[in-house]
């Protein structure tokens, strides 16, 4: 297991430098020179310009530039904001805990009402719940998620008056409550279908029946032999999707006014500030990262037959 961990650690090395890479060509070599575009329709002087983007790192070739920011970002510096000339490290700490506690709470929704869902649709398969489950989740998917942010914001908020429109204190749970469910909406119905779908195949295997002719209790069957096997897949989407809640969070935190790294995403790129885009966006890969290296860790878990060299 240490040797499999080791090894992977490694391999992860190659995948972040491509991923930033791209990030970074996409920020820098695509939309022009920020410190113009900084200065506007205003008269300025070429001399003024060369100078700040000398102070910058600018007038550095790309790869010199990059080599560079892997260089601050090892010793934990994500650059500097070229407007406010604030650290992008402490942009991402004060947002960065924001985006967690709403995916962590968008995770939570998935996880329970999600699996609770496919469980009862899968033990039941071709019933009413079941085909209910369907439709619905079908609905979810369908649907992109503006519009069910702004269709729940509408209802819950200025039709029903329940909640404010706006999440006026990104501490308070009760208030991040809608936003969760609106971005967890997705993950749900994939995590719903997923268990449903795998419950009902491993109900007709050959493991199943031979462990419902030991006599074993039912609560044994299903929790212990049906659950362990059917959630593997399931797990593997959920590794995945932690990283994928916390880019959706940009339209959801733009939709109920969430102070995220949603919201500093979406202002950096409207003032052109690649730095803070970058940083964040390399976050998000470790995170990625990380919980891709999990999720190959609990399969050994939930199936003993797994052994890694």
């Amino acid at each position: 297991m240490g040797r499999y961990v080791v090894r992977r650690l490694l391999q992860m090395i190659p995948v972040f430098i491509g991923s930033t890479l791209l990030i970074f060509l996409m920020m820098y070599a695509l939309p022009g020179d920020p410190v113009r575009a900084l200065m506007g329709d205003q008269a300025f002087d070429p001399a003024v310009v060369a100078n700040r983007r000398k102070d910058l790192g600018l007038d550095l070739p790309l790869w010199q530039q990059y080599a560079n920011y892997l260089g601050g970002l090892v010793q934990g510096n994500f650059g500097t904001e070229i407007v406010s000339e604030r650290p992008v490290a402490d942009i991402i700490a004060d947002a960065f805990p924001v985006t967690i506690r709403l995916t962590l709470f968008a995770f939570a929704f998935t996880i329970l009402v999600g699996i609770g869902l496919g469980v009862v649709a899968g033990l039941r398969p071709n019933t009413l719940q079941d085909r209910g489950l369907l439709a619905l989740t079908l609905v979810l998917i369908s649907m992109p998620s503006f519009v069910l942010g702004f269709l729940m914001q509408y209802l819950f908020a200025f039709q029903w008056q329940l909640i404010q429109p706006n999440v006026r204190d990104s501490e308070n749970f009760g208030e991040l409550l809608l936003p969760a469910i609106v971005l967890g909406s997705l993950s749900l119905a994939y995590v719903a279908r997923l268990t449903r779908t795998s419950m009902a195949e491993n109900l007709r295997a050959d493991y199943m029946r031979t462990a419902v002719a030991k006599g074993l209790p039912k609560r044994r069957v299903v929790g212990v032999h049906l659950m362990r096997n059917s959630l593997i897949p399931v797990v593997t989407f959920l590794g995945t999707d932690i990283g994928n809640l916390m880019t959706g969070a940009i339209v959801t935190e733009g939709i109920f006014n969430v102070k995220g790294v949603g919201n500093a995403v979406f202002e950096a790129l409207l003032r052109r500030e690649g730095a803070t885009v970058v940083g964040i966006a390399s976050l998000i890969v470790l995170v990625y990262l990380a919980t891709s290296l999990l999720v190959d860790l609990l399969y050994a878990v939930l199936d003993p037959r797994i052994r890694y060299a």
